[in-house]
């Protein structure tokens, strides 16, 4: 008797096919919900939310419409990032790793809209007074720290030939200094002096670009280092990190700075503390929801947003993971805080 034998497979194999599906070759932006797009359309003109970087899988269908690499967002994730309804502006964190090109740049302003911006911060190269090694050590003393000759050259030239309009606002965090710049910082504040005056001439290429200086030590926080932005129509970068003073000590800055700009970066959650980025990365990640929410800084950055805007000048926040847990969730809750102020009045 002959054995049995099952139909042939139609494709002539005994096993199924399955070779992977191609990597995707771009970004899909995530479909958002009317509310989020009419919140987007109460937002005043002039405030721009936005994010630290972008390249985080874990935003899967907050941002991105699927699973992408960390590498493929990093490449290619900025023009589905802009499509977000409340996303006006995105803080380029890798160009202070190091400088970037007039050319790269420029591929990052043809992938978003004329009406988004980037907050572009300034190379290490020249706000770091220390060279450093692995882990951040200090290795040696930094011979371009306060640069004026290298802040133009490395960041603000070609940032402005570059993005052109899409450049929002260079900012100039410095790292913590040396023990020999802090007990001069009198002439630590007379050397960023000199050095915004030479990169001020930025405005002369993009007239609505701003500067803005944030810090990582107290000692800069004194009357010599308002003046100093004062005489070059700089602001000072609300830094929201454990190393400074909490917000409300932080504000009287701004107010003697007013009217003007409003640059914003919330950076870690207080409750992490002075050396708890790796910590708070591991309690946050993926980064898809809110984890620790901070209502009281919350309320405190929009109330100063909102009042800025109403005075006819630009709002640049951008968030990091490390703040609540989810930096687009952040953006969320801080527009919702920002419409009902404005319409507070």
């Amino acid at each position: 008797m002959a054995a049995e034998t099952g139909p042939a497979p139609a494709s002539g194999s005994l096993f199924p096919d399955t070779e992977p599906a191609p990597p995707p070759t771009a970004v899909g932006a995530a479909r958002q919900d009317e509310t989020i797009h009419a919140l987007g359309r109460r937002l005043p003109a002039s405030v721009r939310l936005g994010t630290s970087s972008w390249n985080f899988p874990g935003w899967q269908n907050l941002v991105w419409d699927g699973h992408y690499t960390d590498k493929m967002l990093s490449q290619k994730g900025i023009a589905a990032y802009a499509r977000h309804p409340l996303f006006g502006a995105v803080s380029l964190d890798r160009a202070f790793y190091q400088p970037l090109t007039a050319e790269q740049y420029r591929a990052y302003g043809e992938a978003v809209p004329s009406n988004f911006r980037y907050v572009v911060k300034a190379p290490a190269q020249v706000t770091d007074s220390l060279i450093r090694g692995t882990g951040g050590k200090g290795r040696a003393v930094n011979p371009d720290f306060l640069s004026p000759e290298q802040a133009w050259r490395l960041c603000a030239e070609p940032a402005a030939e570059g993005l052109a309009t899409r450049l929002g606002a260079l900012v100039f965090q410095f790292s913590p200094l040396m023990r020999d710049a802090i007990a001069q910082i009198d002439a630590t504040i007379d050397r960023l002096h000199a050095m915004l005056t030479a990169v001020a001439r930025v405005r002369e290429h993009v007239p609505d670009s701003v500067l803005a200086v944030e810090v990582r030590d107290r000692e800069w926080l004194g009357p010599r280092f308002i003046a100093a932005l004062a005489d070059v129509g700089a602001t000072y970068c609300l830094g929201l990190h454990p190393r400074l003073p909490p917000i409300d000590e932080q504000l009287p800055i701004l107010r003697r700075l007013w009217p003007g700009p409003f640059v914003c970066r919330w950076n870690l959650n207080m409750k992490h503390g002075v050396h708890g980025y790796e910590r708070a990365r591991a309690d946050y990640a993926p980064f898809d929801k809110l984890v620790d929410a901070d209502e009281t800084t919350r309320e405190q950055i929009a109330r100063v947003a909102a009042g800025t805007a109403r005075a006819g000048q630009p709002v640049f926040v951008t968030i990091n993971n490390k703040a609540e847990g989810s930096a687009p969730c952040s953006v969320h809750a801080l527009a919702e805080r920002i419409v009902a102020r404005g319409t507070q009045g």
